[in-house]
């Protein structure tokens, strides 16, 4: 069976990539503005250190297991080393060497590069209508930033390489089931942060440029909302969805960007926006839709996630018994079975 309905935990993945989405897309602007005073390694940097600041209480009462971190370690590096430190540095060179139409239009790469990794190199299904549905919010990405006259050159390579670092981010951060995303979050803002903060710094040294207080304490303020809040949510969301199905939500951001502009700012309506967002609100309906059934099996696994006891996957006991969604550490039995599933931290296998 294809095409059914997402099942419940999946439904509120996609209520979480969507806040992702509405936090990081209501922030932009204010980044936007921040970005006319800082170098972009410098406010790349306090954003990341911000989101580090924001999961920070909840890392501090649960701190992660040390045989977790030792078992994560390579795809928690590739997430900090690809999204945190590889992607930033190449966009910033792109943007360097291309006009900004450009590049606005190679970002929506981003979605097909997760899409595409996803599929070849993380065996995630994605069937016909996750496909579908991630040309339709691509397409809607691109004609929302067209202008007449955007070229390819050397800086929009850059920006494309950018989204492919982005796009290995999000494939290996959705499949980390060993810490949770608070703890994946506070190492990638920590250590991106960090050394994208010190990148900035240098470079403002030799500018002689130098920060305010309230530019430091704005960036921040950002960061833990944009970006920490945000991504925790996305990486909840991707676990229940898996990367492709998450990052096909979580790019409708610019569109609910030009919503909030409408409803909120009193901006004129423009024609191409309204289309572009109907192109992707279908694309995120579609994606509803793409969940699919036949018989599978799942090997013995022990790991820490959110999860109900009435999914199907996990039956086994606490001393006093917990009706609501909860997270803890928790072994798996091998099993096969039957049901309409995404591909979420249970249902990784190659088709």
């Amino acid at each position: 069976m294809v095409g059914a309905t997402l099942p419940g935990m999946s439904r509120r993945g996609t209520v979480r990539c969507l806040l992702a989405a509405v936090l990081f897309g209501l922030t932009t602007p204010a980044v936007s503005r921040l970005a006319d005073d800082m170098s972009a390694f410098t406010l790349a940097g306090l954003l990341y250190l911000g989101a580090a600041v924001a999961v920070l209480p909840f890392c501090v009462r649960r701190l992660p297991d040390r045989g977790a971190l030792a078992r994560s370690w390579r795809p928690i590096t590739t997430a900090v080393v690809a999204g945190g430190a590889a992607g930033p540095v190449l966009l910033v060179a792109g943007l360097a060497r291309t006009e900004a139409s450009t590049a606005s239009i190679m970002l929506n790469l981003e979605l097909a590069a997760t899409v595409v990794l996803a599929a070849l190199f993380f065996h995630e299904h994605l069937g016909g209508r996750v496909v579908v549905a991630a040309a339709l919010v691509s397409a809607g990405g691109a004609l929302l930033v067209w202008e007449p006259g955007a070229t390819l050159d050397v800086g929009a390579l850059l920006v494309a390489a950018a989204c492919v670092c982005w796009g290995l981010d999000n494939c290996v951060t959705a499949e980390i089931d060993q810490v949770t995303p608070e703890h994946v979050v506070f190492l990638k803002g920590a250590v991106a942060g960090t050394v994208n903060l010190l990148l900035g710094l240098t470079v403002a040294a030799e500018a002689g440029s130098s920060l305010t207080g309230s530019q430091i304490l704005a960036a921040l303020a950002i960061g833990a909302i944009g970006y920490g809040a945000s991504i925790t949510l996305w990486v909840k969301g991707a676990r229940d969805l898996g990367a492709a199905r998450g990052q096909v939500i979580f790019a409708t951001a610019p569109f609910l960007g030009a919503l909030a502009a409408w409803t909120v700012l009193d901006d004129p309506i423009d024609a191409i926006q309204v289309t572009a967002t109907v192109l992707a609100g279908l694309g995120v309906v579609v994606s509803l839709r793409s969940a699919h059934s036949h018989q599978h099996g799942h090997e013995a696994v022990v790991h820490d996630h959110e999860h109900r006891h009435d999914d199907a996957h996990h039956d086994h006991t606490h001393d006093d018994e917990v009706a609501v969604v909860h997270s803890h550490r928790h072994e798996h039995i091998s099993v096969v079975h039957r049901h309409p599933h995404v591909p979420d931290l249970h249902h990784r296998h190659p088709h």
